[in-house]
C-alpha cells in the first residue's frame, strides 16, 4: 500500500481555478442532484470513506493544500486505491469548487452505483419506502439512512422528489445512498411492478377521524409491503391515497398534527423490523 510520501510523489499540484479538473469537480457538483450523470462529486472525509467502503470507483481526489503543501495526514488515514489521480488545491481554488461553507478539505469524483427497479423490490419478503414528492434533502438522505438501518430492500423516488445524488441528501445519508438501492421512477412504472410483484401499498398518513387508518402496531407488517410517504408539507395526494391497499397511522397521544416525513419513515421501518424480529424469535 502506497505510504503518504509514495503518494506525494504521485500528486498533482493545481493553481488555477481555470483547471479542466477543478472545472469538471465545481460543474458536478453544480448538476448533483439535478440530472443523472454517470459521476457525482462528494466531499468530506466521512462521505469518501464510505464511499470507497461501498466499493465505489473514484475518478480524482481532491486535497487542499495546507498551508504550503498538500495535506497527506488525511491521505493516511483513507485506503485510496493505487492509481486514483490526486489534485492538491490551494485553499481559495478548492472552496471555489465545493459545495459548503466551511469545506473539510477533500472532495472526489465519484461513479455513483446503478440501481434498477429490480434490485429495490429483490428479496423473499421486499418492504420499499416509496417516497412522494419529498423535496427537502436533508428528510430525503435521513429517510435513505433509516431504510438501510431496518432492513428495506430499496427506496422509489417518484417524480418532485429530490435527486438522491444532492449533496445535502447525500450527506444526510452518511453514505447509505451508495448501498441502498434507490430508484427514481414514474408512477405508473412503480406501481405496475409492485402490483406485478403482488406487494401491498400502504399510505403513511396522519390519524384523522375523517380517515379509516390502522395504527402500525396493530396492521402486519411482517409480509412484503410498500410504504407510501408524503410530501413534507402536503401529504399524500388523493391519487396516491386510492392507490393504497390500506392506510396505517403512528399513534401519537401528543398534541401533534403529523411527524416529519423522515420521521414518520423511520418509526414505521423501525415497527415492520421489530415486529418481523418478533415472529423469528
Amino acid at each position: 500500500m502506497p505510504t503518504a510520501s509514495d503518494r506525494s510523489r504521485l500528486i498533482s499540484i493545481v493553481q488555477s481555478r481555470q483547471n479542466a479538473r477543478v472545472r469538471e469537480l465545481r460543474a458536478a457538483f453544480s448538476r448533483s442532484g439535478r440530472e443523472v450523470s454517470e459521476v457525482i462529486a462528494i466531499e468530506g472525509e466521512n462521505l469518501l470513506a464510505e464511499a470507497l467502503r461501498s466499493g465505489l470507483r473514484l475518478r480524482t481526489v481532491f486535497i487542499r493544500t495546507e498551508p504550503d503543501r498538500p495535506n497527506l495526514r488525511v491521505l493516511e488515514r483513507l485506503t485510496l486505491p493505487a492509481l486514483v489521480p490526486i489534485v492538491s488545491l490551494n485553499p481559495a481554488v478548492f472552496a471555489s469548487a465545493v459545495e459548503t461553507e466551511s469545506p473539510q478539505g477533500i472532495a472526489a469524483l465519484v461513479e455513483p452505483p446503478q440501481f434498477s427497479l429490480v434490485d429495490a423490490l429483490a428479496g423473499p419478503r421486499p418492504l420499499v419506502l416509496i417516497a412522494a414528492g419529498l423535496q427537502d434533502p436533508g428528510n430525503f438522505g435521513t429517510l435513505i439512512r433509516s431504510a438501510e438501518a431496518f432492513g428495506a430492500s430499496g427506496v422509489i423516488a417518484l417524480p418532485g422528489t429530490v435527486c438522491v445524488w444532492n449533496p445535502k441528501a447525500l450527506r444526510a445519508s452518511a453514505g447509505s445512498a451508495f448501498r441502498v438501492p434507490v430508484v427514481q421512477e414514474k408512477s405508473a412504472a412503480a406501481f405496475a411492478a409492485l402490483a406485478e410483484r403482488r406487494i401491498p401499498v400502504l399510505a403513511a398518513a396522519a390519524p384523522a377521524e375523517e380517515l379509516e387508518t390502522i395504527p402500525c402496531s396493530d396492521f402486519d407488517l411482517t409480509g412484503p409491503a410498500a410504504i407510501l410517504i408524503g410530501n413534507e408539507g402536503s401529504g399524500l395526494s388523493q391519487e396516491l391515497l386510492d392507490r393504497a391497499s390500506a392506510r396505517i397511522a403512528i399513534p401519537m397521544p401528543g398534541p401533534v398534527e403529523s411527524l416529519n416525513a423522515a420521521v414518520a419513515a423511520s418509526i414505521l421501518l423501525y415497527e415492520a423490523a421489530r415486529q418481523h424480529a418478533a415472529r423469528q424469535s
